[in-house]
């Protein structure tokens, strides 16, 4: 019963470990990916998958208990990548052991019959056996050769066996070494990387970013075995930013000047900071950190101006809500100065809140002229048509808002009262019912940065190199057997054999083991006595 039992373990591992199970998983690997190419991934943009659930009900939440939202991080595409891993190894590893004794071992003796063989060749000379093995030997320079003599041959006469084109053998094993490689690299990159993305505003107050926790991340991901306390401290200012483009809006180049430090020299002085210069697809590379410029955008800054002649001044980003030519949205909120209010109750119900639309180059339409657009995505003539207020904006409920917009429970509810709606353009001005001024400074550009770091990179390049290079070895070498025997006969001449096999017909082994018959007995190239 136990010998019975023991056979199952034994018959999975062989299921598992064959080639053809490997590519039935390689197969539902990529068949699996394809709802993480199709459907939102929170690992992207968590809001986008919310918003998928709700527009579509019950249908959405089905796919969320099948992990379609989260497919590459789900148990049941990690189950498959798992024994995807497993079954190559198993597959490979004995094979590589295999092909290694192969090498080692000596070519296999001459069959006893060559005539059976797909390229077969026969013929007498005058020449003695010694002197053909001998011509046998230099033609066959360069293949691994090993001599019988007529007590190990099978038919009992010496004989040549040679074999080239291991190398065929060895780069499809490296190919597939190459493709465990790939997968183990990423798995392990996976568990030891992390990745952030950070809005900093150029040439503004606080233009610096610093890779010392990962709370001064806008977003970030991070694999299983990071906890945020080994990042690489560097600090980056970015001094300004400047967009290349077409006369039809089309981008060109996104370059970014921007100064930076690592270690000790954060506390230096940002003036003496090295310097670089930062275009797309030219990442900052910082100990084992990269630091992409991914995109941009527009801050407006705005001051009010309360009675009392006290002022608060805000430069926010806004959200690109036309990638064309970056008409954005976005919100600020600002609290009254304290000693207006001395209430707290009070100084809530006095917040202004703004919201609306910015323009880097303003085009006004509809009827009035009053429909806030953009012409072009450089900053040509800002405008911001926004609306203005006042009341409780939320700030204090201990909950999260969005900084693009507003809180809309709180303009529902008529805990936020709108007041006016104004088109602006920079410098202008509009004065609220009770005295208060609002005023479009102007507006800087941001850059969206992202850091990635991830050890594995390096290792995944050498993994994908090896698996190309062992691809193209094993199409182009061509693995082919050659068999040479002689004897003597009663008349004194020596009678030779010779033979061919090659794993493939498309080989072109029928045309070379005739050249090589025909050399081998001094015969011209057009004659011989070859059974090809």
């Amino acid at each position: 019963m136990l010998t019975t039992l023991s056979r199952y373990p034994l018959k999975a591992w062989r299921w598992l470990t064959s080639m053809r199970t490997a590519l039935a998983l390689l197969f539902l690997l990529a068949f699996g990916a394809i709802p993480g190419a199709l459907l939102p991934q929170r690992q992207l943009n968590e809001q986008t998958v919310t918003d998928y659930i709700e527009a579509n009900g019950r249908v959405a939440e089905i796919y969320d208990r099948l992990e379609l939202f989260d497919v590459f991080s789900s148990s049941w595409y990690t189950a498959i990548y798992v024994l995807l891993f497993i079954s190559l190894i198993g597959c490979i590893l004995p094979r590589s052991f295999e092909h290694y004794r192969s090498m080692r071992s000596r070519p296999v003796r001459t069959p006893r019959n060559l005539s059976r063989l797909p390229h077969h060749g026969s013929g007498r000379v005058k020449e003695a056996p010694d002197e053909l093995i001998a011509r046998a030997r230099v033609l066959l320079r360069g293949w691994r050769v090993a001599e019988y003599n007529a007590e190990e041959d099978r038919a009992g006469a010496r004989s040549l066996s040679a074999e080239r084109g291991y190398a065929r053998e060895f780069g499809n094993l490296v190919f597939h070494l190459g493709l465990v490689g790939i997968l183990f690299t990423i798995g392990l990159g996976r568990l030891v990387y992390y990745e952030g993305q950070v809005i900093v505003v150029a040439g503004a107050d606080n233009s610096q970013f610093c890779n010392t926790a990962f709370a001064n991340y806008d977003s970030y991901r991070w694999g299983t075995l990071v906890d945020g306390t080994d990042l690489s401290p560097f600090c980056v200012e970015v001094e300004d930013f400047t967009a290349d483009y077409l006369a039809n809006g089309q981008a060109e180049m996104f370059t970014s000047n921007i100064r930076w430090a690592k270690g000790d020299d954060i506390f230096s002085d940002p003036s003496d900071w090295e310097p670089y210069t930062l275009q797309v697809n030219h990442p900052l590379r910082i100990e084992g950190d990269r630091i992409y410029l991914q995109g941009h955008g527009f801050a407006p800054q705005i001051t009010v101006t309360w009675p009392n002649g006290e002022s608060r001044t805000q430069m926010v980003q806004f959200r690109p809500d036309d990638l064309t030519y970056f008409l954005s949205s976005g919100a600020m909120r600002f609290d009254p100065p304290a000693g207006m209010y001395p209430d707290l109750f009070e100084r809530r119900q006095n917040q202004i809140g703004i919201q609306g639309l910015f323009a880097p180059t303003a085009q006004f339409t509809g009827e009035n002229g009053e429909l806030l657009s953009s012409a072009f995505p450089a900053m040509r003539d800002p405008a911001l048509a926004i609306d203005i207020y006042r009341g409780d904006t939320g700030l204090d409920a201990g909950r999260g808002q969005s900084i693009f917009s507003l809180d809309s429970g709180q303009i529902h509810s008529g805990a936020m009262q709108k007041i006016e709606r104004v088109n602006l353009l920079r410098g202008e001005s509009v004065t609220l019912d009770d005295g208060t001024r609002v005023t479009f400074d102007g507006a800087n550009e941001f850059v969206n940065l992202q850091i990635s770091h991830d050890p594995t990179q390096r290792w995944v390049l050498v993994s994908a190199i090896a698996m190309l290079g062992g691809l193209v070895l094993s199409l182009a070498v061509k693995r082919r057997r050659v068999w040479v025997r002689v004897r003597s006969d009663e008349n004194g001449e020596t009678v030779v054999e010779t033979a061919g096999l090659s794993r493939t017909d498309s080989a072109g082994w029928g045309e070379e083991h005739g050249r090589f018959h025909r050399r081998l007995l001094g015969l011209p190239e057009d004659e011989g006595d070859d059974d090809e």
